[in-house]
């Protein structure tokens, strides 16, 4: 048996492929080709390369726009439809008084015909939303929403504000839409004040200048003593936005001088029971007029309270004012027995205690 012959191969160098013509003296060498597998792996690097730097670039731009939307957000740039029943109302103190608003109704009509044009604002809490501006918006579109089960007032055009904004800003937006307004009343902001300070457990005088620091000085004392009167005798009053400032500037000091005296207004309120703003203005200057000793206080130059009464006999005016009470409805008094009228005179004047 013939042993099988081992042949020696020589390679070509690395990097070199043979042309053919190695014999020929002129022939010159050709850089080796690269194969199928080193060109598509040479390739995907490359497309790698290109897709980072575009993932990069969306990143960034991702990051830019996400900025800019808290930004925005923060500022109340961000405007969206909110359905009503998704806002809440109960992080915030109102600074709206619960009596009928006159101007209600022109409002909801405005809105009905030509819509919103002033978004209310409110925070997005993650859960849901809650509103800092725009209480009476809100109310006009779901007492429309109820009336006309329209659903173009099922939901409402809202600014957001970022999630987790400081109480004390959401209290300041609120209060400076209103102060611009300017119809809320020294009760509505001294009742404000009042449970502000109680929330965030600081002083009177320190919540008022934290929330009407756009306020002058000589408002801010006036808001101090409508907190003060807020306090003392706010939960038995069912109209304190109708109290004048002058006259809850007395009432403040006679009830600061007099402890008494508020026991006894306390007491005339609850046996009167007003059903009208104009009703409890006369019960708070009447008993005003009196220290609970029986000593007279001076009583406000300007007095005066007028009363509409409806009765079966027809809608009656009455008039009190210094020195007269006057009655005005379609009766002659002339022909009423005088020992009637004079009995009706003696009460009413046992119940005024005069």
């Amino acid at each position: 048996m013939s042993k099988r012959r081992v042949f020696d191969i020589d390679f070509e160098p690395e990097g070199l492929t043979p042309t053919g013509n190695e014999d020929v003296p002129e022939a010159k060498e050709e850089p080796a080709r690269r194969g199928p597998m080193a060109a598509a792996i040479s390739e995907n690097a490359a497309a790698m390369s290109e897709r980072q730097m575009a993932e990069a670039a969306i990143r960034a731009e991702n990051d830019r726009l996400a900025h800019e939307y808290v930004s925005l957000k923060r500022d109340g740039g961000i405007v969206a439809q909110i359905p009503i029943h998704e806002v809440q109302i109960s992080k915030l103190t109102r600074d709206r008084g619960t009596a009928e608003d006159p101007e209600f109704a022109e409002l909801k009509t405005s809105i009905r015909d030509l819509g919103l044009s002033n978004p209310i604002q409110v925070e997005d809490t993650g859960a849901g939303y809650e509103l800092v501006q725009g209480f009476r918006r809100l109310k006009a579109y779901k007492s429309l929403h109820d009336e006309t089960g329209d659903t173009r007032f099922a939901s409402i055009p809202a600014s957001l504000v970022a999630k987790g904004e400081a109480l004390e800003r959401l209290y300041r937006r609120m209060i400076d839409e209103n102060l611009v307004r300017r119809d809320i009343s020294f009760a509505e902001m001294g009742q404000l004040a009042a449970s502000y300070a109680r929330q965030m457990d600081v002083d009177i005088s320190a919540a008022i200048s934290t929330l009407y620091a756009s306020a002058g000085r000589q408002k801010r004392n006036y808001i101090g003593h409508f907190a003060a009167l807020m306090t003392i005798l706010g939960p038995k009053l069912k109209f304190p936005e109708a109290i004048p400032r002058a006259l809850g500037l007395r009432l403040t000091k006679a009830l600061e001088d007099m402890p008494r005296l508020r026991l006894q207004l306390e007491t005339v309120l609850d046996a009167h029971d007003p059903s009208t703003a104009e009703a409890e203005l006369g019960i708070l200057q009447q008993v005003l007029e009196f220290k609970p000793d029986g000593e007279v206080v001076r009583p406000l130059a300007s007095s005066k309270t007028t009363l509409k009464l409806n009765r079966k006999s027809g809608p009656v005016k009455v008039t009190g004012a210094k020195g007269k009470v006057e009655l005005r409805m379609d009766q002659d008094f002339g022909a009423v027995d005088a020992r009637k009228l004079e009995v009706a005179v003696r009460a009413m004047l046992d119940q005024l205690g005069l």
